[in-house]
């Protein structure tokens, strides 16, 4: 195995951060720095596989390949003329290759993009008399290439396909959580496995699927693949051994987890999901409105990504809905703390509740809040000053 020390970025939602950090202290990685909607940081090969294996926090985790200062299209044409990309991948792997550019004076980043694809090929070319196939679809080695005003560097991409895709999800609903998000929203919660836990509009589950993950230590890369599968350094074994390890990791004990949607599309996704991953016996499921919910504990943490559009009903106010939210949370929740993420910033206006805390998070390239809301006994509403 591969000791040498490798330079890596992770990347993950805006607003997680703090999260990613704290996965790779915990593998000992090295030089940890965290940048906005990344973490850079070295290790070794071993690192990388159990990073990937993991993370719930990260996107993709890049590997750096090549940088520099650059000051025109040729100068990055020659940079990746001279990596020796044989020694990295075979011909016969099908190649992407992605630009990210932040305050360059370039005219065109596509015309970067295949300037850079063109340096790969004719790599190969001139050792092989043979290119490698671009597959803008299903890549089997992706390459990215970062400029920020003259310096550029060049990535591997270790994960393949997004590291939120975690293979479980079988049935969805549209516009779903992404699984990192999803996992971060219940790190910032503050929730702990002996409390209860509440989704009151769950969706296809993916909160309180994450939430089960976490408590009972099942890693989520440990059934799909990943990019460096595709490398000539690939050591199937080492990740065969970090595989088993991981598995004998899980712990076993009750969990108090509740989750429910009045959309019988949504239920059923959500079932599906749930029984996919063998979670039957730690997650409650149940069709009923939020409104006329019922605290299953007297105390506990609701996390929420409110629908909205079609599923919240274009014909309703959504004030009202909101106002309906808020009512059931004064009357049924005292004691709990609410978690929802929105990117409405009235929101806590239309619940007539006051947020202890908005902390800024990125869903997508949407900017939204995960506003929170301590419940107590009556109203939650911040008094006004006696005149």
């Amino acid at each position: 195995m591969s000791l040498e020390k490798i330079s890596f970025f992770a990347t993950c939602p805006r607003g997680l951060e703090k999260f990613l950090f704290e996965e790779i202290r915990e593998l000992d990685g090295e030089k940890i720095k965290v940048h906005d909607g990344g973490v850079s940081f070295t290790g070794d090969q071993m690192t990388m596989y159990a990073f990937n294996l993991s993370s719930r926090i990260a996107t993709r985790l890049l590997k750096r390949i090549a940088y520099g200062q650059f000051k025109s299209e040729n100068d990055l044409y020659q940079s990746a003329l001279k990596v020796k990309w044989p020694d990295l991948f075979a011909v016969e792997k099908s190649i992407k290759v992605s630009t990210t550019s932040i305050k360059t004076n370039l005219k065109s980043i596509d015309f970067v993009t295949l300037r850079i694809k063109d340096a790969i090929c004719d790599v190969f070319k001139q050792k092989f008399n043979k290119r490698p196939n671009v597959d803008v679809r299903d890549p089997n080695v992706k390459i990215h290439l970062f400029l920020e005003k003259n310096n550029f560097i060049l990535y591997m991409d270790s994960s393949g396909k997004p590291l939120y895709q975690r293979g479980y999800r079988e049935k969805t609903i549209e516009a779903p959580l992404k699984e990192n998000l999803a996992a971060g929203i219940v790190s910032l919660s503050g929730w702990q496995p002996e409390q209860p836990l509440l989704d009151p509009m769950c969706g296809s589950g993916t909160l309180i699927i994450e939430a089960a993950l976490k408590a009972l230590n099942i890693y989520p890369g440990i059934n799909r693949d990943f990019g460096f599968q595709h490398w000539h350094d690939f050591q199937s074994d080492l990740l065969a051994e970090l595989k088993i390890k991981f598995k004998h990791k899980r712990v076993e004990h009750p969990l108090q987890i509740y989750g429910s949607d009045i959309d019988r599309k949504a239920f059923n996704a959500a079932s599906t999901n749930i029984d996919q991953l063998g979670l039957k016996d730690y997650i409650r499921l149940n069709t009923k409105r939020f409104e006329v919910s019922m605290s299953p504990h007297d105390h506990g943490v609701i996390v929420c990504n409110p629908p909205y559009g079609v599923r919240l009903n274009e014909e309703s106010n959504m004030m009202e809905q909101y106002q309906a939210w808020g009512a059931i949370l004064k009357k049924e929740f005292s004691g709990w703390k609410a978690y929802f993420i929105s990117n409405d910033m009235s929101f806590p206006k239309g619940l007539r509740l006051a947020a202890s805390k908005k902390t800024p998070i990125y869903n997508g390239a949407l900017d939204c809040r995960l506003f929170e809301f301590v419940m107590v006994s009556g109203s939650n509403r911040k008094a006004k000053p006696a005149t």
